[in-house]
């Protein structure tokens, strides 16, 4: 069983251009463990390990920190998106992130604990990580993992904390809420506690080619997908974007409507399924949605 993975940004969340920055740093033939690194990135030593790790988890490098395939379509000087000014391709990090698996959070916040609890706390995490993972993780590795995952994702104006002022690349999604629950501490007091929403909905402004890309890309799934699939799914549509089922059925209909693929959503009595009646290649998706 491939251990599960809670360290390695050094409590930094993704800043805004740290990937162009990583990709341009690797594209130009440096390395990470080399002592001018910090120098050629701008950034603190610690920060160096983070833009590495980041960029695994996004799936722009492999274990060798070699530059995948999609980050030079991406991230290229002529690429797709350079500086992530596309909404869309802050929901192909988003699914990439989940869907790479690389930092293990991920799928398990968004395929597993928001599908039993919409609404959890750091301790729930902590809690489903002990009872439903193999292995022994360190308390305080998890905590350090969730506060990320949480900067990445939720942006709150006027902090104090200088660290968390530099936004988290994915808080223009607003997939991630805060609620705020007055509970007794330790000592009796009262006081407020945060929790986090991950609410399904029908988020009809996530890019049709994008959940189509995601779709494609799935290595399970062949010439005809059903819905229970698609929403249920460990890597479906509706767990990675938390889409609902209305929502869902919405963006089958116009996938089928709205784009030349030769793609059919049956939504009958008893035959829920996307079907594609010729092979699509998944990067040609993401071509055609960039306009290349």
């Amino acid at each position: 069983m491939t251990k599960l993975l809670f360290s390695g940004h050094d409590s930094f969340h993704c800043r805004q251009f740290w990937l162009k920055k990583g990709y341009d740093f690797v594209n130009q033939g440096n390395k990470f463990p080399d002592q001018e690194a910090p120098i050629h990135l701008g950034v603190g030593k610690n920060m160096v390990t983070a833009i590495r790790h980041w960029l695994k988890s996004f799936g722009l490098a492999n274990s060798d920190d070699e530059l995948t395939e999609i980050a030079h379509k991406l991230l290229g000087d002529n690429g797709w998106d350079p500086y992530l000014e596309d909404q869309g391709s802050l929901w192909l990090l988003h699914y990439l992130l989940v869907r790479e698996n690389y930092a293990s959070l991920y799928p398990i916040v968004f395929s597993e604990l928001a599908n039993e609890r919409p609404e959890f706390t750091q301790e729930h995490f902590i809690s489903f990580v002990g009872e439903n993972k193999e292995g022994d993780y360190n308390e305080n590795t998890l905590k350090r993992d969730f506060t990320a995952f949480y900067r990445n994702y939720f942006g709150r104006m006027n902090r104090s904390d200088v660290e968390e002022s530099f936004t988290g690349i994915l808080t223009e999604l607003h997939l991630l809420k805060e609620k705020r629950k007055k509970h007794l501490n330790s000592k009796g007091k009262e006081e407020e506690r945060p929790f986090w929403v991950l609410e399904k909905s029908s988020r009809n402004d996530i890019p049709l080619h994008i959940l189509l890309f995601a779709i494609l890309d799935n290595p399970d799934y062949g010439t005809s997908v059903s819905f229970k699939n698609l929403y249920e799914d460990k890597f479906g549509l509706g767990n990675i974007f938390l889409l609902n089922r209305e929502g869902l059925t919405i963006a089958l209909e116009r996938m089928q409507s709205e784009l030349n693929y030769g793609i059919v959503f049956s939504n009958e009595a008893g035959i829920r399924e996307l079907q594609f009646k010729k092979k699509l290649e998944p990067a040609k998706i993401l071509e055609d949605y960039y306009g290349n």
